[in-house]
């Protein structure tokens, strides 16, 4: 009995030590793993802990090394530890593209450094990119992915729009101007201005493209005349026209070879998402650049139909159509808007068509939307309108490589939690946790004990 014992001892001695030993190659194992492989899972929301997709396509488009130089003590009277915010925080991006680095330098330690890079504020960021240089203040990714994106334009865009008619102004406050988008088109890196033909000799040179938004009175003659010779020496343009008057550019959608129908596109599937019938969804998007892996609804309020004529010098596609179940509504809003056989248009309705055509060994590009509500202040929010948007403006210029969604704002910031709450988690890890633990070790080790 005594040998039997003493068998039994040296049986489990060995067990046991065998478990140590695999034990440790487990642990050691892990460790190897866990040095050699990173995965991560962000549950915030808006996934805030980890770089939208938009912002790791810019990444991607810059073929090149970047690098970030960050003007920061080592404590930050109101954020404490700016330098650990800002190295976490670039850390996303350099998980992405490997080659973007982080400097530090320190505004007071070294203060001619500080002066000749024109830095005002602790904290800043200096970021270059082939010799072109974008500086930062705040730290989120909307803001860094944007001052990335304006850094990969390899030249400034520059955007003419048409004024002295009423229209939509890009640096306008009013609901029916286009000033946030305008505003978003200059973090995006465009420049704008405004241009009075009636002034003006020309569309100037070195503009990009020109915008007419919704002209509200009608243009002089020689004014229609100068936009024809710019559209006839291959000039880019994106034109937004509502439902009233063309305002005297019908002999411009006669040379583009569109026809603009009366009446205003009604959609019922917006009354079903509670928005009014008048609103049309885009949803329903043409084989374009402007449109590829474009899945998002937007929101085109008091549109009108746009008809592409078979032409054989312009080549045209409808980016798109609207109202699948709705019609062009040619009779009076204010009264009950139904459908009307003999004079409505059945839908699907075209509502924004973009042309090409080849002039002077390069590509023409204009861009026809049958709303300029859409950009308009009051509607942009609406469902993806600024994306679609800014790819238009990238596509007119040039820049289609940066069509991507925008980079979103983060949303959460701070994680709270109710006093419930904070009880619940500490009576777990404190005191559940620790007494599961105790009496599993006791259970075992009363087991092995009656067992010998």
């Amino acid at each position: 009995m005594i040998t039997l014992n003493k068998k039994l001892r040296w049986h489990y001695l060995i067990q046991n030590g065998v478990f140590v030993i695999l034990l440790l190659l487990l642990v050691i194992l892990l460790g190897y793993l866990a040095a050699q492989t990173r995965l991560q899972w962000d549950v915030s929301q808006n996934g805030r802990n980890s770089l939208s997709e938009a912002s790791v396509e810019i990444l991607q488009k810059l073929q090149g090394p970047v690098q970030v130089t960050a003007y920061a003590t080592e404590q930050h009277a109101q954020l404490g530890d700016i330098r650990k915010i800002i190295a976490d925080f670039v850390a996303l991006y350099q998980r992405v593209k490997p080659d973007l680095s982080l400097t530090f330098i320190d505004p007071v330690a070294q203060p001619i450094l500080t002066q000749e890079a024109d830095v005002q504020v602790n904290g800043e960021m200096v970021i270059k990119f082939n010799q072109r240089i974008e500086h930062l203040t705040a730290i989120n990714e909307q803001a860094f992915s944007n001052a990335l994106m304006r850094l990969a334009r390899a030249e400034d865009k520059l955007i003419v729009a048409l004024s002295g008619h009423g229209e939509r102004r890009l640096d306008g406050n009013a609901n029916y101007d286009l000033g946030e988008f305008g505003r978003h088109l200059r973090t995006n890196g465009f420049n704008s201005q405004s241009l009075n033909l009636a002034i003006e000799q020309d569309v100037p040179v070195n503009a990009s493209m020109l915008m007419i938004a919704s002209p509200q009175t009608d243009l002089l003659p020689g004014e229609v005349d100068k936009i024809l010779n710019y559209v006839d020496r291959g000039g880019n343009l994106l034109w937004l026209v509502d439902q009233e008057s063309l305002r005297g550019l019908l002999a411009l959608a006669e040379k583009l070879r569109l026809t603009l129908t009366p009446g205003v596109v009604v959609d019922p599937q917006a009354e079903q998402l509670k928005a009014p019938v008048t609103f049309a969804l885009g949803a329903i998007y043409g084989q374009h650049v402007i449109t590829g892996n474009f899945d998002y609804i937007t929101v085109f309020p008091f549109s009108r139909q746009i008809t592409i004529d078979e032409s054989e010098e312009w080549s045209s596609v409808s980016l798109v159509e609207a109202a699948p179940e709705g019609w062009v509504e040619t009779g009076d809003l204010n009264s009950e808007i139904v459908f009307d056989q003999a004079d409505d248009v059945a839908g699907p309705i075209s509502i924004a068509v973009a042309l090409t055509r080849s002039i002077q060994d390069r590509e023409q590009r204009i861009v026809v939307v049958g709303s300029g509500h859409f950009l308009a202040n009051t509607y942009l929010g609406n469902g993806s309108n600024l994306d679609f948007g800014i790819n238009l403006i990238n596509w007119l210029t040039g820049d289609e490589a940066l069509i991507v969604i925008q980079p979103r704002a983060t949303l959460d910031s701070n994680l709270i939690l109710s006093e419930s709450e904070l009880t619940l988690i500490a009576v777990v890890f404190l005191v559940l946790l620790p007494v599961l633990f105790l009496v599993s070790g006791t259970v075992i080790w009363w087991h092995r004990k009656r067992r010998i």
